[in-house]
């Protein structure tokens, strides 16, 4: 399997039908423990190829490093969080989704892993959250890849979200 996050992307976008959903199961530390058959057709995997490896495996390198900060901080301390994310496949496409995870718990209320479900969005709140992530792109690279960029673009989402006069989860639900 290639992992080498380094190959050509090939700017194609793939689509899923609106009734389905991509759904995805990990650990408490994102690896996979469960995929469905939308994820793997969308994504161009065989299960065996995700099941133990890192979630971050489809990780598209035009997401912001800050959305998933955000998105780790929320789903670690027991919520839940929506976000829109582009996500990598396995050749080189890409394919736009809507994510919802949740926190998973054992029988004594310890989180043990994490649940997604993500359905398709909005071509036109694509568009909208395309704008964001490229602000928020550019100013990760203007810091390079320390945690500064990261900083800095994790303070420019939470300006943006004040600027939009509601909280995130208000504002990402309404887009």
């Amino acid at each position: 399997m290639n992992t080498n996050r380094t190959f050509q992307l090939t700017g194609i976008e793939r689509h899923f039908d609106e009734d389905e959903f991509i759904v995805s199961k990990t650990d408490n530390r994102g690896i996979i423990t469960y995929a469905n058959d939308v994820f793997l057709r969308i994504a161009g995997y065989e299960l065996e190829e995700v099941l133990g490896k890192p979630h971050n495996l489809i990780r598209h390198p035009r997401m912001p490093k800050c959305v998933f900060r955000l998105l780790w901080e929320r789903i670690k301390t027991g919520n839940e969080i929506f976000a829109y994310v582009v996500n990598r496949c396995k050749n080189g496409d890409h394919y736009w989704v809507m994510a919802h995870v949740t926190p998973s718990y054992d029988s004594a209320g310890n989180i043990v892993g994490y649940h997604s479900n993500r359905r398709r969005p909005n071509p036109e709140t694509v568009t909208k959250v395309q704008s964001l992530y490229g602000q928020l792109l550019e100013i990760e690279k203007q810091h390079g890849t320390t945690t500064a960029g990261l900083n800095a673009s994790y303070e420019a989402m939470q300006t943006w979200v004040k600027e939009q006069g509601g909280n995130y989860d208000e504002i990402i639900l309404s887009l």
